[in-house]
């Protein structure tokens, strides 16, 4: 079997499988990386979303030979002790039920912050809208998300320096 280079949550990992693997098993069977999570192996649930180069991608549709330079995030390296303001936001909105989808939902829609950083509900709707929810708590998701943003929004400000009072250059 072929060996593949992976840089994944910022680790090189070195791994063997063969070129059709699907990069889902790779990250669940051979890294033990349990987080991101087998729907359908469809690519219609997106349950299995991870970033490859920080966008939304379906791990269960991408072989690992397509992978190549490319950097993978799971869930696990979103954050590492769950202080993403998504995580928090989550758990601040009690939104799993049965937590299944939960990673790949937290997946798309921090790669949804990343690109609109203040989205609308109708951005937020449209975006999220081939993550499936079986519990349907599609509510609480958009009010995480809501969430997120606004505290991330709060953070930027927080660090902003107040002491340059002086008037903008122009020229």
């Amino acid at each position: 079997m072929p060996a593949y280079t992976l840089t994944v949550n910022g680790e090189r990992r070195t791994v063997e499988a063969a070129e059709d693997t699907p990069l889902l098993w790779v990250i669940r069977d051979l890294l033990n990386l349990t987080g991101t999570k087998y729907g359908c192996g469809a690519g219609l649930c997106r349950a299995c979303t991870v970033h490859l180069d920080g966008e939304a991608s379906f791990s269960c549709q991408i072989p690992i030979a397509a992978v190549g330079a490319k950097r993978v995030t799971t869930i696990e390296g979103l954050s590492p002790d769950r202080s993403h303001p998504l995580q928090q936001a989550w758990i601040e909105e009690d939104v799993p039920q049965c937590g299944y989808c939960q990673p790949g939902q937290i997946m798309s829609a921090a790669a949804l912050l990343a690109r609109t950083p203040a989205p609308s509900d109708d951005q937020i709707d449209d975006w999220m809208k081939t993550n499936l929810c079986r519990c349907g708590t599609y509510n609480r998701i958009r009010s995480a998300i809501q969430r997120a943003a606004a505290a991330r929004a709060d953070a930027k400000v927080g660090t902003r320096s107040d002491a340059h009072d002086e008037e903008p250059s122009h020229g």
